[in-house]
């Protein structure tokens, strides 16, 4: 009945396929149940939101603390729990400021914002082109959606924004050729997440942030999806060991509660004046509550350790099934717990197998398989769910 009415009064912006109808009604750990009380491994992990799992309980005792306090005021006054939050995240980064918002995509915005008055302020000239990569995603806003470097999303909206121009990811000589004098910044991920995982090397990155600074131009990470330990390290650019000069959160940060945080250095940070951009509900004192105790978990000793080391033994464990069915599974990438399987063919089918028998997984096209589980997934977890995807490649495959 719920479902009838879904599809009566939400407008219909999902694709939910009808081999994938489910309707999750709770939620532990890494486990889901559904209506008729079926249990799922969710190695979807709400698309990287959950990181701490379902009904974690710092989550939830920090939201349940802070609304007794207070739910929502107005960043017209001060706010005890987003000044504590944007500390923590600056004492963690190679940020000095904080902008909080409420989604990734409204981050990626104000990086785009402050990027273009940065480069109008700094060199009294009209620049505002911002270099991003081909399939790249960088969210669903219309400025968001431009920068977004996939056709499929923007078909249908044009005219779309002006100021983006468009390179290949790891390729640095192309980035070079859309230089321009009305470039203010590039922006790319430094794992392709809604892409397909493609994780960045370290030349590319490496020779960015060297680009942008021959250029006085702002190097931006998206790190909406790959932040907040995903990868291993808090935010993914640690692994290079180079700094952005502004850097976008969401998913993660909140631990299940809509949140997104761009972050900068003092000298982008100086593009902003009060005035040129706001949020009424970004850092809202709940959320940012909640975000404290996420961070909090993450930094624990041992924490992200723990995610490169389950990260490299579920990559292993795909390994194997590559060994063993190398005529359908092309390649295996992915950095910490953000990993891809991709398949000559038949993604959607493995995907619906999997669920029927107990496994979420995403499914990105027709052949690549992405898996997001919750940070504190156990070994054993990932071994279960890398039976089933066995069995759905030998049921599926018929032995290929």
């Amino acid at each position: 009945m719920l479902k009838e009415e879904d599809r009566k009064f939400i407008i219909n912006t999902y694709n939910r396929r009808a081999d994938l109808t489910l309707f999750i009604t709770k939620g532990k750990g890494t486990l889901v149940w559904d209506e008729n009380g079926k249990e799922y491994l969710d190695f979807v992990g709400g698309l990287a939101v959950n990181a701490l799992g379902h009904a974690s309980s710092p989550v939830i005792d920090a939201a349940l603390k802070q609304m007794k306090k207070i739910i929502h005021a107005s960043n017209l006054y001060y706010s005890e729990p987003q000044i504590k939050l944007a500390r923590q995240l600056v004492e963690n980064s190679a940020a000095d400021r904080v902008f909080f918002c409420n989604s990734g995509a409204e981050a990626n915005e104000a990086a785009i914002k402050l990027s273009r008055k940065f480069g109008k302020l700094q060199h009294d000239a009209d620049k505002f082109e911002i270099i991003t990569a081909l399939n790249s995603f960088h969210g669903r806003t219309l400025a968001t959606v431009t920068a977004t470097g996939q056709e499929k999303y923007q078909k249908g909206f044009e005219p779309l924004v002006p100021g983006f121009r468009y390179a290949r990811f790891n390729d640095l000589d192309s980035f070079k050729a859309q230089l321009s004098d009305a470039t203010c910044a590039i922006m790319v991920e430094p794992v392709q997440g809604e892409g397909g995982v493609y994780v960045a090397t370290q030349d590319f990155l490496t020779g960015l942030r060297r680009l942008c600074d021959e250029n006085d131009i702002l190097l931006i990470f998206d790190e909406v999806q790959c932040g907040m330990g995903r990868t291993g390290k808090l935010f993914a650019y640690e692994h290079y060991g180079i700094q952005p000069d502004i850097f976008t959160l969401a998913k993660a940060l909140g631990g299940g509660l809509p949140i997104g945080a761009m972050l900068c250095n003092e000298k982008a940070a100086s593009g902003f004046s009060p005035g040129d951009h706001a949020s009424t509900f970004g850092g809202n004192p709940v959320v940012c509550a909640v975000a404290q105790a996420v961070m909090h978990e993450i930094l624990q000793e041992g924490f992200l350790g723990d995610v490169i080391a389950k990260g490299a033994f579920f990559q292993e464990e795909l390994h194997l099934l590559k060994k063993r069915f190398p005529k359908i599974i092309s390649e295996i990438r992915g950095k910490g717990l953000i990993v891809a399987m991709e398949l000559k063919e038949k993604g959607p089918a493995i995907q619906s197998f999997c669920q029927e028998n107990g496994l979420l997984i995403n499914c990105i096209g027709e052949g690549i398989l992405r898996f997001l589980p919750p940070l504190n997934v156990s070994r054993e977890e990932i071994v279960a769910a890398v039976d089933i995807l066995q069995s759905a490649l030998q049921e599926v495959f018929d032995g290929e």
